[in-house]
């Protein structure tokens, strides 16, 4: 795969994997501990994991073998950790 596939599925999965924290945080979360239902971490959470997985693999991948800066590199990871900062990757990439 070239530079330019990669970039383009490491920003669809980044906003993916964006959304799927918010639900995690401000749907699935609320609701186990404001309702007493808790059925619906599991499954968000299990997808928005899975997402985090393959977003770090795309960033290593972009890091490692299309050379990323170590900056940017690190810059997208901690974007990863706030909730709305994956929105913000293609200012970066």
């Amino acid at each position: 795969m070239e530079n330019a596939t990669i970039t383009k599925w490491f920003l669809i999965i980044g906003k993916i994997e964006g959304y799927s924290y918010l639900l995690l945080l401000f749907i699935a979360m609320p609701l186990k501990y404001l309702y007493n239902t808790p059925q619906f971490v599991r499954p968000i959470g299990s997808l928005h994991g899975a997402l985090f997985v393959l977003f770090i693999i795309l960033l290593a991948i972009l890091f490692f073998k299309y050379n990323l800066s170590f900056k940017k590199a690190c810059f997208a990871f901690l974007l990863s950790l706030l909730p709305f900062g994956t929105f913000f990757l293609k200012r970066l990439v």
